[in-house]
């Protein structure tokens, strides 16, 4: 059926440029003898005529102009039209030149007229069908205005016009002075101020083709959503996360985008090294594994315990050859002995660790075992062999915890920033929540959206941090390629969010607003705020989302000997009494609020 088509297009093409290069020698002729050609020089005409119809058709067939269909008709096809047009002119010449006796009397001005008439008509072919379709298909959808007169502006239109989404655009706005009153693409752009007429219009839709942060895009869905706009979406260019017209996402709104991002200083710190990645298949453990390769890792050491993450996260990354997939819990230490003493690491990125809040609750004692002692088995061990530096991930639940995952966290920043040596430098980076990692709020609302049901926030006034996974982690690198050794470093998480805003936020973006939200009460260990990570006195960095707090001196042989104690509790109570030990400011939340 296809190819059928495709030969009635050719057939129909080549039959119309044929009466076309047929009829232009004749026009060319008659406008170069003001309407009335002697008749000395008509066998010259029919000559003429007759080889530039060959040679015109073999050009177009060259530049493959009978392949492109109807809606694909364009400016660079207009382009090439006109060039084999004028290239057959050229050889037609040429051949004039070699045999004059048999065209004379024949007036070369025309070969030139020719050439132009042809381009002209055998272009204008295709563009009224081209005009046409997008006539037709002018209308079909729902109707929308287009925020932002850009380069993304003219590849919606040319979209909506071949039928890629459900619109068709009314109207262009933008808030910049200089682009009011201008045209793109047949329509006059318009001032913001005029959203407020659409609306009343019966326009609902908005379609955003601007580039911009994500607290502007924050003020500006704000904005149209208070104007009425229901259906409002944002266009992303070939490349990026999302392609074409999409959704915005709670993502969008809620990334922060810091401005000193430094690849060169992360590149330095990882290129041509030997890095290890604990815990590679998580959400911040892949991610880092990404980065390393991206920024030049020598070889890429993945430890992890998952096999279904371990292979997730070799696909994620093509199954570079500079993997080396380790399956492995890292609380066994003679196993992960003999992959240190194989693998030699320079760098240690310690990402594992369970880090669920409620589920630490419930299983305390296997906590402290994953959490405590398998930062102890990678310290320990890249101690034992000389390995360059050390990066612990920390968390926010770390500062005054409120629950077991948090205080196991404080023990391992306790033991890593009193465990330096000449040989080796350990550092530890505390962040909030990274947007969308596995067990975090966003993916739960997500779903509950999906199956129709009200979101679960557990307090009204309950607040996170936030930060996208890419750019947390590019932090944690830039702050370990700064760091000297038993610095605790903190990221700049921006200020806090509202859960049940953020859950409001993504049923207005879902258009689902009528599950509502259901709150269902504190979780055991649960903080209703996660304390503020950037205190008065923490000192600055060359990077401004990255300071230095301070964190109390350990002696090392008294840690030590305490985590063997808590690593020998026989129930929860013991566990709770020799965390408090340790971490004093450990206040245990235990109950549902």
């Amino acid at each position: 059926m296809i190819r059928a088509t495709k030969r009635r297009r050719i057939a129909f093409f080549l039959l119309c440029d044929i009466l076309i290069f047929a009829f232009s020698i004749y026009f060319a002729f008659l406008l170069r003898f003001s309407g009335d050609i002697p008749e000395i020089f008509i066998p010259g005409m029919i000559y003429s005529g007759a080889i530039l119809l060959v040679i015109k058709i073999a050009m177009l067939w060259a530049f493959q102009i009978y392949r492109v269909p109807w809606r694909f008709f364009g400016l660079n096809e207009s382009r090439k039209i006109t060039l084999a047009c004028l290239l057959c002119a050229g050889i037609f010449f040429g051949i004039f030149l070699s045999y004059e006796e048999i065209f004379a009397p024949f007036p070369r001005s025309v070969i030139i007229i020719d050439a132009l008439l042809s381009a002209i008509m055998v272009g204008s072919l295709r563009i009224s069908k081209r005009a046409l379709m997008d006539f037709k298909k002018a209308k079909n959808g729902k109707p929308c205005v287009i925020i932002g007169s850009t380069s993304k502006t003219l590849q919606i239109l040319k979209g909506l016009k071949s039928g890629y989404a459900n619109y068709y655009a009314v109207g262009i706005v933008d808030g910049r002075k200089d682009l009011v009153g201008t045209y793109c693409d047949g329509y006059q752009v318009g001032h913001k101020d005029e959203l407020k007429s659409y609306i009343e219009d019966g326009v609902k839709s908005a379609i955003i083709a601007l580039k911009l942060m994500p607290n502007e895009l924050k003020e500006l869905y704000d904005e149209l959503d208070t104007l009425g706009f229901k259906d409002i979406k944002i266009f992303s260019l070939i490349g990026q996360k999302n392609e074409g017209i999409t959704d915005i996402s709670i993502e969008d709104l809620l990334a922060r985008k810091p401005k000193d991002l430094d690849s060169a200083a992360v590149e330095s710190f990882i290129g041509g090294k030997v890095v290890m990645v604990t815990g590679a298949g998580g959400t911040i453990g892949s991610e880092i594994c990404k980065q390393c390769l991206k920024f030049g890792a020598k070889e890429l050491i993945m430890v992890e315990h998952s096999e279904y993450n371990l292979y997730q996260i070799n696909e994620a990354t093509n199954a570079d050859e500079r993997n080396r997939l380790v399956m492995l819990n890292i609380t066994h230490i003679n196993e992960f002995d003999f992959v240190f003493s194989k693998f030699r690491p320079d760098i240690v990125i310690h990402a594992a660790a369970y880090k669920h809040v409620p589920l630490c609750e419930f299983n305390p004692l296997i906590a402290v075992q994953n959490n405590i002692m398998g930062t102890k088995n990678v310290i320990d061990l890249a101690k034992k062999y000389e390995t360059k530096k050390v990066v612990l991930i920390s968390t926010d639940k770390a500062v005054r915890p409120t629950n077991i995952m948090g205080a196991t966290k404080r023990v391992c920043e306790l033991y890593a920033l009193n465990s330096n040596t000449n040989s080796t430098e350990i550092v530890a980076v505390r962040f909030g929540n990274v947007l969308g990692s596995s067990g975090s709020v966003i993916p739960k609302f997500k779903a509950q959206i999906a199956a129709n049901e009200p979101l679960s926030v557990t307090h009204p006034d309950i607040t996170r941090y936030f930060m996208l996974v890419s750019e947390a982690c590019q932090l944690v690198l830039q702050a370990a390629s700064i760091a000297s050794g038993g610095e605790l470093f903190v990221l700049n998480m921006g200020e806090p969010v509202r859960i049940a805003d953020m859950a409001k936020r993504m049923l207005r973006l879902s258009n689902k607003e009528h599950l509502g939200i259901k709150f269902v009460g504190l979780r055991p260990g649960e903080k209703l705020y996660e304390e503020l990570l950037i205190d008065p006195n923490d000192v600055a960095t060359k990077f401004e989302s990255i300071f230095v707090t301070k964190s109390q001196s350990y002696d090392i042989d008294l840690l030590n000997s305490q985590i063997s104690d808590l690593l020998q509790s026989q129930n929860d109570a013991e566990v709770e009494q020799r965390l408090k030990l340790i971490v004093p400011e450990f206040n245990h939340n235990k109950n549902r609020n």
